[in-house]
């Protein structure tokens, strides 16, 4: 990365989104702007899983402003996540699309766990140095991510669909608190965190932390009232709790240290952190400034982490899955070569300083690494269980849209060469990862004698638009039918989808 470049990060919450820009120096990170602005997305999530234009048009018209914020930030400076509520719309593409348009930059959206990673590292870069375990959590509009970790390393990663924005919506859309309503919702919460519980307590850690708006708002509120030193204890959600059931209702809550802008969600936050306080059996948490923006930048920074993390991610799933290791590095070994002969000519290339830059050798060697993943599940339409697996599995390090491309890669990476199968790309890339799969596929025949010692001869390939040509040299083919006939059917299947294959 040049020295002291200009990058920002914008995190679309489910309460708020916020927009930070950095100057980032020698591996730090120094704060030049931050923009906040309490959206709600949340609240416009119907019944029916959509959300409402109303709710579309406010994030739309946040994301315009920021936009003007950014419109001297070139391309591949800018990272912008998605959370809970775009990860659950329905509609999450119809805001996505016009979103990318109102603030000039892509838009990804990540799944929960990476969330939680994120969340954890912009925490514990941001936190003094700690030895021994930390919790934090962050409890957002529609779900409260728990992480566990020491130093730099997040461990234990869940995201559970409590929120602040999230609760109000469900239990308190009239805004009357009683006392039957607030124990409903915080029972409700606490079902939803049960499955983590025994884990959790289990480990056990030596210093909680609460990250973003709610938990900030929450410690705000005892201090200014003489119920807390800065922190949260039990002792100060039950004082807040008594002040939410005398006030009664949304209209008359007046309490010292609580914002105007903080106060339609403010109960929900509340409900969701006396259920983690309740599930976890917490007795003092700390506040953390860092939180999810801060952590995609340094997450950004610090690419042979992230490589670490990914690499961390395809062993656990080939270990998981019995994958043969070997074969499947002898894959995607000769899947990068290909890929290096073609990358140019196919549009294959990119720039790996960029934040939002495609990252084709990256997919292309994850969908290698795991192409047979499938074969725990059965060898019939193995690659058809492979994709599925990789659609739905935790994957720390990945977007949800690289998730999605490494699972169309091994979906067609044999046998029937289907456009439909690429449907889950996003629909820029689609006609660049149909060419990628191509390079898998001819990597993965190749070496379908699975021989350790076979060695391959200096092939070249050529490619122009959709026209592949592989050549390999006096006599090699010759001596192997078996491959010759795979090539021919290989012929047949790329032809199904408008390419034409060649070879001598």
């Amino acid at each position: 990365m040049p020295a002291d470049q200009i990058v920002a990060a914008v995190d679309l919450g489910s309460n708020s989104f916020h927009m930070l820009i950095a100057r980032v120096h020698e591996g730090q990170i120094q704060v030049i702007d931050r923009m906040k602005e309490m959206v709600r997305l949340a609240g416009g999530l119907q019944s029916d899983g959509f959300l409402s234009e109303e709710a579309i048009e406010r994030g739309v018209a946040c994301l315009t402003r920021f936009g003007q914020r950014l419109t001297d930030m070139p391309p591949g400076s800018v990272r912008i996540v998605g959370t809970n509520t775009l990860r659950a719309a329905k509609n999450g593409a119809v805001f996505i699309q016009r979103g990318e348009k109102a603030i000039g930059h892509p838009i990804e959206i990540i799944a929960g766990r990476e969330e939680a990673r994120l969340v954890y590292l912009g925490v514990a870069q941001t936190e003094p140095p700690l030895d021994g375990r930390r919790l934090v959590v962050d409890i957002g509009g529609g779900s409260t991510e728990l992480i566990l970790g020491e130093k730099l390393t997040a461990s234990r990663m869940e995201s559970a669909p409590i929120g602040s924005v999230a609760l109000m919506r469900d239990f308190f859309a009239d805004g009357v608190f009683t006392r039957s309503r607030l124990e409903h919702a915080r029972h409700r919460a606490e079902l939803e965190l049960s499955p983590y519980k025994a884990a959790y307590v289990q480990e056990g850690w030596q210093r909680a932390v609460g990250s973003s708006g709610t938990a900030r708002s929450l410690a705000s509120v005892a201090e200014a009232n003489g119920w807390g030193d800065g922190t949260i204890m039990p002792a100060a959600l039950s004082a807040i709790n008594a002040a939410v059931l005398a006030a009664g209702s949304l209209d008359r809550l007046k309490l010292e240290g609580l914002s105007d802008d903080r106060k339609p969600v403010f109960v929900g936050g509340l409900i969701a952190m006396q259920a983690v306080f309740a599930a976890l059996d917490i007795d003092r948490m700390f506040i953390s400034d860092g939180a999810l923006r801060e952590g995609l930048v340094y997450d950004w920074i610090d690419r042979s982490e992230h490589d670490d993390i990914r690499r961390a991610t395809v062993q656990r799933l080939q270990r998981l899955f019995t994958v043969d290791v070997a074969h499947a590095e002898r894959v995607a070994n000769t899947a990068a070569s290909l890929l290096a002969q073609v990358a140019e000519d196919w549009d294959l290339t990119c720039n790996l300083e960029a934040i939002d830059a495609p990252r084709f050798s990256d997919w292309l060697n994850l969908a290698a690494l795991l192409h047979e993943i499938g074969l725990a599940v059965s060898h019939a339409g193995y690659h058809h269980h492979g994709a599925y697996i990789l659609s739905y599995a935790d994957m720390p390090g990945l977007t949800r849209a690289a998730q999605a491309i490494v699972a169309s890669l091994v979906h067609t990476h044999r046998r029937k060469f289907k456009a439909e199968r690429f449907a889950p790309v996003d629909e820029r890339l689609r006609a660049r990862i149909m060419r990628l799969s191509i390079v898998l596929r001819l990597a993965a025949l190749l070496h379908r004698d699975r021989s350790p010692s076979a060695k391959l001869p200096k092939l070249t390939v050529q490619v122009s638009g959709q026209r592949v040509n592989l050549s390999f040299g006096k006599q090699w083919l010759a001596n192997r039918p078996l491959t010759q006939v795979d090539l021919e059917l290989e012929r047949e299947f790329l032809g199904q989808a408008g390419f034409s294959l060649e070879f001598d």
